[in-house]
C-alpha cells in the first residue's frame, strides 16, 4: 500500500534514514534539561523518529524503542481528555493564544490576572490537570490518562517513570509559585500541591519513540480516531498544537516546519500531518526555547522531502 503524497514505504525509510544519519553527525545537538536531574543524566548523542502513515505503516530510524520521558507532549493527551469532559467551557479558565514568553513565564501570568494563555504553556497545562482532577483522587486521573495513551498507541506497556516524577516534585518549585497564584486569583479548585503532584506524574510518562508516534494516530484523523475525540475537538487540538506547542519557538517551527506540533523537555516532539502520518522524534539535547534541537531539524528536513505541510 503506498504512503501519501505518492510516496511508498521504501522512499520514507530512505528518507528517514537518511536523516538519522544526517542527526548522527550533527556537532551542534542543544543541552539537555539540566533542571530537572533525572533528565540532566539523559545523553545528548540519542536520536530516533517513527512515522505511523494512514494507510497503518510504521517506520523508524535510531533508538526508537527506547523509551524516554515525554514530558510536556502529555499536555495533548490531557487536553484531548479535558475537552471530551468539558468542552469549550475549559477556555474560560485558560486562553488560546499565543504565549510569545517562556513556557513558565510568572510575568505573564500575573499580568493577565491567573488566566494562562494557552493550554501548552506550564501554567495552563496545570489548568487543564486541576480540571480533569476536580472530584478525582489523583491515582485515578493518572490512570484514566494512561488509559487514554494506552488506548492511542494499541500498547499497554506505557507507565510513568516514578523517579522523574520524584524529581520533578524536588525540584518544581516554579510550578508550584504558578499553581499557587492561580489559586490566589480562584482559577485553581484543587489544592496547589495536589494538582502540581498529578501533573508531575503526567509529565514523567515513559515511552518510545515509536508508541509515541502511534498514540498520535488520532490526531491526524486516523481510522478510529472519533472513539477518542471527535473531527471538531481535532480541529481545535491541531490548531492550538500549531499556534502554541513549541512556546515561544511557536512561530519558528510553524514557518521551517508547516505542521502541528508538541515538544517536552524530555526531547521529544509530536508532530502530525494531518490525514497523512503522525511523526516522533526524539533527541534530548534542547534549544534556548525548551525544545529538541535535532529533533525540529529533523522535522524540517523529513517535512522538505515528503511535501508535508498544512499551508500545501
Amino acid at each position: 500500500m503506498a504512503a501519501p503524497l505518492g510516496l511508498t514505504p521504501a522512499d520514507l525509510q530512505h528518507i528517514l534514514d537518511r536523516i538519522g544519519a544526517e542527526m548522527a553527525s550533527a556537532p551542534d545537538r542543544g543541552r539537555v534539561a539540566d533542571y530537572i536531574p533525572e533528565l540532566a543524566r539523559i545523553s545528548d548523542q540519542h536520536f530516533a523518529m517513527a512515522i505511523c502513515t494512514a494507510d497503518g505503516q510504521c517506520l523508524t530510524t535510531g533508538a526508537a524503542d527506547q523509551p524516554f520521558s515525554i514530558q510536556s507532549i502529555s499536555k495533548v493527551f490531557t487536553l484531548a481528555l479535558a475537552l471530551g469532559r468539558f468542552g469549550d467551557q475549559l477556555f474560560a479558565r485558560v486562553g488560546r493564544e499565543p504565549s510569545g514568553l517562556a513556557f513558565n513565564s510568572v510575568v505573564q501570568l500575573e499580568s493577565e490576572q491567573g488566566i494562562p494563555r494557552n493550554p501548552f504553556i506550564n501554567a495552563g497545562a496545570l489548568v487543564v490537570t486541576d480540571a480533569i482532577l476536580q472530584g478525582h483522587q489523583p491515582r485515578e486521573v493518572l490512570g484514566e490518562i494512561l488509559r487514554f495513551v494506552r488506548e492511542a498507541a494499541g500498547e499497554d506497556d506505557i507507565h510513568i517513570n516514578k523517579s522523574v516524577a520524584a524529581s520533578e516534585a524536588a525540584h518544581g518549585h516554579r510550578n508550584l509559585a504558578l499553581a499557587h497564584f492561580m489559586a490566589a486569583q480562584g482559577n485553581l479548585k484543587n489544592p496547589p500541591e495536589l494538582t502540581c503532584g498529578t501533573y508531575f506524574h503526567q509529565c514523567a510518562i515513559e515511552m518510545t519513540t515509536r508508541q509515541l508516534a502511534l498514540a498520535g494516530r488520532f490526531l491526524m484523523g486516523a481510522p478510529g480516531a472519533a472513539r477518542l475525540v471527535s473531527p471538531a475537538r481535532l480541529r481545535r487540538i491541531n490548531a492550538l498544537m500549531l499556534t502554541c506547542g513549541h512556546y515561544d519557538g511557536s512561530g519558528e517551527f510553524a514557518y521551517r516546519v508547516g505542521l502541528p506540533g508538541k515538544s517536552g523537555v524530555g526531547g521529544g516532539i509530536l508532530a502530525i500531518a494531518p490525514g497523512r502520518a503522525s511523526i516522533a522524534v526524539w533527541s534530548p539535547g534542547l534549544n534556548a526555547q525548551g525544545n529538541s534541537q535535532l529533533g525540529t531539524l529533523a522535522i524540517e528536513r523529513l517535512a522538505r522531502a515528503t511535501g508535508w505541510s498544512v499551508f500545501g
